[in-house]
């Protein structure tokens, strides 16, 4: 399966990784989530190209994940800003996070400290189950396919 197809596939993953699944897309939305918006202070921050970068900002407008709003006129300059369809990605972001200070951390000690501004407390970042508020873990799930999807994707294949 070519890259462009992973749109089509009738699979959230797949679908959701045809739009940020390249390894400076993520990097970019990390750096939105710190509060980076201006096209110069992205790429002073990462080691990509200008192309390279223009190329993911526009795929993540097109997309609807970041929006373009002016902040000069003379030239027009614009600020990225997440839209509430890119703020939806934090809980990525921070699975990631969590997944590399396990994995990867330096003498077990994570690059950066995350503090819950709401209680003040350096915390982890957990998934819990939306009814009844449980830790949820991999082991902790079953899947099933949802025929109601199906009929969709089948309506608008025809």
């Amino acid at each position: 399966m070519r890259w462009e197809e992973l749109g089509d596939q009738n699979c959230s993953v797949a679908r959701s990784l045809a739009v940020f699944g390249d390894r400076w897309t993520m990097v970019i939305i990390r750096n939105c989530f710190q509060g980076v918006r201006r096209f110069d202070d992205f790429l002073e921050g990462l080691t990509l190209s200008r192309t390279i970068l223009t190329d993911r900002l526009n795929k993540l407008v097109e997309h609807g994940v970041l929006e373009k709003v002016p902040y000069q006129e003379r030239p027009v300059r614009y600020d990225y800003r997440l839209t509430e369809k890119g703020k939806d990605l934090h809980p990525i972001i921070m699975a990631l996070v969590e997944w590399g200070d396990k994995y990867y951390a330096i003498d077990g000690e994570p690059p950066i400290i995350r503090t819950h501004k709401k209680c003040g407390h350096d915390c982890h970042t957990i998934t819990v189950c939306s009814v009844c508020g449980e830790e949820v873990k991999a082991h902790d799930m079953t899947v099933r396919a949802n025929p109601r999807a199906k009929r969709a994707l089948a309506k608008k294949s025809a």
